[in-house]
C-alpha cells in the first residue's frame, strides 16, 4: 500500500502574508491621516 499523495494546493490563506506586502504604501499614508486628525484635534480645542 502506498501513502496518499499529499499536495500543498488546499493551504489556508494567512492573511498576514496578503497584508505585509501592502506595508510600504498603506503605513505612511495612515500616519499623514493620523498626524493631520491629531493636529485638527488640538487646534479646535485650542
Amino acid at each position: 500500500m502506498s501513502a496518499p499523495a499529499h499536495s500543498d494546493d488546499n493551504h489556508a490563506v494567512d492573511p498576514v502574508d496578503e497584508v505585509v506586502p501592502l506595508m510600504p504604501v498603506v503605513l505612511p499614508i495612515v500616519g499623514a491621516v493620523l498626524m493631520f486628525l491629531l493636529a485638527f484635534i488640538a487646534v479646535s480645542m485650542a
